[in-house]
């Protein structure tokens, strides 16, 4: 045991028990996570997912390893530019999504392979893929600069490791930013998803989330190089891209 603490959204919680709380967050969430990303977002996330698949660069017989794949909308495009010749890991942490993301491959007739696994503790060798991508997940993880050591050290030298995540709007946007995420928000989980704290807890977990240049700055504590990052909807997301050397 151990008595270090972490946040959970603004609340602090001990380091052992934030994955299940966030584990409890997506089993419920898990059924409506599509449709609550589009309404959340107005659609904007398949715009934001189709920057981030260009700026993987995955190419036919790439080898992909998706974090925290979720409903797998990232692993379904690197799975069809890699083609029969390359491999598209997803994992998880929370066996609820990755079924969703496992059956939404299967109906488009995809294949792949699937770990569930915590991302602080990759179950892969050194130097395995061409693309480690995690998008929308790297926030909810205890151990942030875990989590990205590992997804380094999993990607080939010459590899890119790409994270695109909720980060800090533009300044003269935040106070009409701040009443869409703490009305807006529980209000459609409340209604649609039937989990108003689910999404209260998300609207909370983006502020906590480090800002564009500390996460940089991250990144490159965890050894990758050429490290940059794209805002989106003037901040509100990032992308960020960083090479291992």
């Amino acid at each position: 045991m151990t008595d270090k603490t972490t946040h959970f959204g603004y609340a602090q919680v001990g380091e052992e028990e934030k994955a299940g709380r966030v584990g409890e967050v997506f089993r419920s969430v898990a059924p409506s996570y599509d449709l609550m990303n589009d309404l959340m977002s107005l659609g904007l996330h398949r715009a934001w997912k189709r920057f981030a698949i260009e700026a993987a660069g995955v190419r036919e017989g790439s080898k992909v390893l998706d974090v925290a794949s979720g409903s797998g909308d990232l692993a379904a495009a690197f799975a069809r530019r890699a083609g029969p010749t390359g491999t598209v890991w997803m994992t998880d942490i929370n066996a609820s999504m990755l079924a969703v993301g496992r059956d939404k491959l299967i109906d488009a007739g995809l294949f792949a392979p699937l770990a569930l696994c915590d991302a602080e503790k990759l179950p892969f060798p050194p130097d395995t893929f061409d693309c480690v991508s995690v998008a929308f997940g790297l926030r909810n993880m205890t151990h942030k600069d875990r989590a990205l050591a590992e997804m380094t050290r999993v990607a080939r030298p010459g590899g890119r490791v790409i994270v695109l995540e909720f980060s800090r709007p533009w300044k003269p946007l935040a106070r009409a930013y701040d009443a869409y995420s703490f009305s807006v928000l529980p209000f459609l989980g409340r209604h649609i998803a039937r989990d108003e704290a689910a999404y209260r807890y998300l609207a909370e977990s983006i502020r906590m989330h480090p800002d564009q240049e500390t996460l940089k700055a991250m990144m490159q504590g965890a050894g990758l190089a050429k490290v940059e990052y794209f805002n989106l909807a003037a901040g509100v997301v990032a992308l960020h891209r960083g090479y291992k050397t």
